[in-house]
């Protein structure tokens, strides 16, 4: 019986019949380790369909998942970083920002961008970890007063979308600054009586977390993100204490306050379409 048993060797398959695996078509989750198709973790808006691990995903992605058939108009598109402090590391910073550009794509960490959420307009500002840490510089700091007051000016709400490393150290002093500056005009903002959500994503730290990040007429965060000032490492040091279990976690800050609620990017613009639609209510 030769149905289950090689009885020839050397059998080979011809080159022009063998069949490989497309890069990029399965993804494996960093968290349970569970393997999926690429299609379905990206219909499932980067969450795995095992554990619900979200995904770091950038403006582009976000963009697309709340703005309706991803329509959007992008404000000061083409802004970049200037050099005023001549700051050099390993390489000069206008160098840093030209490799920078050229692997992400992107011109700084942030971009605002303007259309319709479920029919109903609103001004996005979104952070983008690909960019040096989505650190926040003059750039930064500058689109995002921008779209505060583009917001301001077409009455619109407002959605900030954090995710940074924190304060860009290039630029010392004049990345400091951004958090004054931004406050501000979140101050004006609620003056004018137009809403101001803040969504806090995975990482949101340092200056930013300072600042904007905790600004919101509601502060949200997505599952299981990092969220803090300084990093779980530096406070063990300082302290000289163990940390608790799942100390700054999007879930750890909810308990103890410093969040509204948690939401599953699933349900994001479902959610902030029912929040926006109470708040915009006249009174």
């Amino acid at each position: 019986m030769s149905w289950f048993r090689r009885t020839e060797k050397g059998i080979s398959t011809p080159t022009e019949l063998k069949r490989e695996t497309p890069d990029g078509l399965w993804y494996q989750c960093p968290e349970c380790k569970n393997v999926m198709h690429t299609r379905e973790h990206k219909n499932n808006s980067y969450t795995c369909i095992h554990c619900n691990y979200h995904e770091k995903v950038g403006s582009e992605v976000y963009f697309q998942l709340l703005f309706d058939e991803g329509q959007f108009e992008e404000k000061d598109a083409n802004m970049t970083s200037g050099d005023p402090l001549h700051f050099v590391d390993t390489k000069a910073y206008p160098d840093r920002i030209k490799s920078t550009v050229a692997k992400s794509g992107l011109k700084d960490a942030c971009r605002t961008a303007v259309g319709n959420m479920n029919g109903n307009p609103i001004t996005i500002s979104c952070m983008d970890f690909g960019f040096i840490g989505g650190s926040m510089g003059s750039v930064v700091g500058e689109k995002i007063a921008r779209g505060i007051v583009y917001a301001i000016e077409n009455k619109t709400p407002f959605l900030m979308i954090s995710k940074s490393g924190g304060a860009r150290m290039m630029e010392a002093g004049f990345s400091l600054m951004q958090m004054a500056k931004t406050s501000a005009r979140l101050a004006q903002l609620d003056e004018a009586g137009l809403p101001y959500i803040s969504l806090l994503t995975d990482p949101t730290t340092g200056g930013v977390t300072a600042s904007y990040a905790m600004l919101g007429d509601f502060n949200i965060a997505e599952p299981g993100s990092l969220i803090g000032f300084a990093g779980p490492r530096i406070i063990k040091e300082t302290i000289g204490k163990d940390l608790p279990k799942g100390f700054q976690t999007a879930e750890f800050v909810l308990e103890h306050g410093f969040l509204d609620f948690i939401v599953d990017r699933k349900d994001l613009k479902d959610k902030l379409s029912s929040l926006l639609t109470l708040m915009m209510k006249p009174a």
